[in-house]
Order: structure tokens, then C-alpha cells, then sequence
């Protein structure tokens, strides 16, 4: 019978204890602390669409290091970066951001596909771009990911009100003084650096996944912001070391369980509740 074949492998416990496994667990772990945290911020600000977009925006720099022999994420963060702070000056309110998030987006996905018809070795990795590779990822990117992670950590430590207070009501932390246009910017910026370390993980088509969809399931559930953001990473943490278990046991890219799982955790989500309006 010809069609779908999901063989099991019964040496996927060696599978997992191996080095590239190793580094692909330690890579979930620290993208899911960043995704974690800034998906709630993505989703109280109302900018899940400038996040997306975000990776989209670093498509041309991916493209433009492979043609200039330069490493793929130093690229991806430079693009995404200046994309940031293009999109944070330009969009001081929800529906500014929304109608610069696009211009930026159209120019800078131009741009990638034209970087691309340019060499025929970025045309190649166009793919783990687009799809992502977590099994490839290696001991010194996982050391930049910890290093963005303390940093995030830190600046959070110092603009967690007004960032939290600006995401949840922007009219009326402006009337109390909090510098919006500062917030918009700052979030930007912390966005395009986890955009930047997720990427890797499931590529930029579906960045949306790890950053967003955990959150929105978190928003769901969790009672505070703190809870969201504690339960956003633990359903983000899930579903990449849950992608790689069962890409291990099965012959299935880790990137489509990855975004399989966050869905799943998303729709039972709604599900829970659903039953409490019901209750």
C-alpha cells in the first residue's frame, strides 16, 4: 500500500543522547525563556503582526551574509534590528505600527529574494531560513542565546513597569508621564533579538508559532501577566523538547512538531476555555 509511513525508530533514545541533540535541547531552553516573556508583551502591545513581520524583515539580511560569507544570524539580527527601530520610530500608536510594519515588510522581502538570485549558495539555504534547522545549531550559538537571555533579563529588570503599564493601557500610561515612544522602541528592539535566536528553531515562515502562539494560549488560562509569561515559556519549552522527542521517534522535521504542539497547546486552551464560560 502506497501513501504515509510513520516508521518508529527503536534507537531513538541513542538519537537523543547525541551531541546535536544536546545542543538543540540547550537551544529550546533559552529561546523559550525569550519567547516566553516578550509573546505576552507582543500580545498585550497588539503588535503579533510587526512580530511576524520581524523575521520576515531579516530575510534579506540572512540572504545578504550568505553573499558576503558572513555568519547567517549576524545577518538575520542586523535586518531585524533596523527593522525594529524603523517600525518603533515610525508606529507610535497600534495602527501607525501597522501601516509602517507593512511598508518595511514588502521592502525588505523584495530585497531578500532579490539577495538570493544573487548567489547560488544563499538560494540553497533559503530553506532552513524559510523552515529553520534546530539540529544544526552549534555550542557558540547556544553561548549567544544564554548571553541574550541575561541581557533581556536585565533590561526587564529596569523598564518592567512602564513597559507593562504602556502594553496594557498606552493612553493612559502616556497621561501619567511614561515615555511611550521610548517603550515602543525598547520593545521593538528586544523583539528583533528574539526573533533573531528563535529563528533558527523553526525558520522565519513560522516564527509565529513559538513566539505568539504559546503566549496567546498562556493569555488564555494564567490570571496575571507574571503567570502568562511563567506559563508561555513552559509551553514553548514543551513544545520544542516535545518537537525534538518525537522527531527522534519518528521520521518528521522537528520544526512541524515543534509548530504542531504550540497549536495544539492554543486550541485545548480555548477549549479549557470554553468549559469555564460554560461553568
Amino acid at each position: 500500500m502506497n501513501g504515509i509511513q510513520f516508521a518508529f525508530d527503536p534507537n531513538w533514545l541513542d538519537t537523543l543522547s547525541a551531541p546535536f541533540m544536546t545542543n538543540a535541547f540547550l537551544a529550546g531552553l533559552a529561546i523559550s525563556l525569550a519567547a516566553g516573556v516578550m509573546g505576552y508583551f507582543t500580545i498585550a502591545r497588539h503588535s503579533t503582526f510587526a512580530a511576524h513581520a520581524l523575521a520576515h524583515i531579516g530575510l534579506p539580511g540572512a540572504t545578504g551574509a550568505v553573499l558576503l560569507g558572513l555568519p547567517v544570524s549576524l545577518g538575520l539580527g542586523v535586518f531585524a534590528l533596523g527593522g525594529a527601530l524603523v517600525i518603533g520610530a515610525l508606529g507610535k500608536r497600534a495602527s501607525q505600527r501597522e501601516i509602517a510594519t507593512g511598508t518595511v515588510l514588502a521592502f525588505a522581502t523584495g530585497l531578500g529574494l532579490f539577495f538570493a538570485r544573487l548567489s547560488s549558495s544563499a538560494s540553497q539555504q533559503m530553506q532552513s531560513i524559510l523552515f529553520g534547522s534546530i539540529l544544526t545549531i552549534t555550542t557558540g550559538q547556544i553561548i549567544g542565546f544564554l548571553v541574550f537571555d541575561a541581557v533581556l533579563l536585565a533590561v526587564l529588570a529596569v523598564i518592567y513597569r512602564p513597559l507593562l503599564f504602556s502594553s496594557l493601557d498606552e493612553q493612559v500610561a502616556q497621561a501619567k508621564g511614561v515615555p511611550i515612544g521610548v517603550m515602543n522602541i525598547a520593545f521593538m528592539a528586544i523583539m528583533a533579538g528574539v526573533i533573531t535566536i528563535a529563528v533558527p528553531a523553526v525558520g522565519t515562515l513560522l516564527i509565529f508559532a513559538l513566539v505568539i502562539t504559546p503566549a496567546a494560549a498562556a493569555n488564555i488560562i494564567a490570571r496575571s501577566p507574571f503567570r502568562a509569561m511563567v506559563m508561555a515559556t513552559a509551553l514553548c519549552l514543551t513544545a520544542i523538547w516535545g518537537g525534538l522527542v518525537l522527531s527522534a521517534m519518528f521520521p518528521a522535521p522537528p520544526s512541524f512538531i515543534i509548530v504542531a504542539l504550540s497549536t495544539a497547546f492554543w486550541a485545548v486552551s480555548r477549549g479549557v476555555a470554553a468549559l469555564r464560560k460554560r461553568h
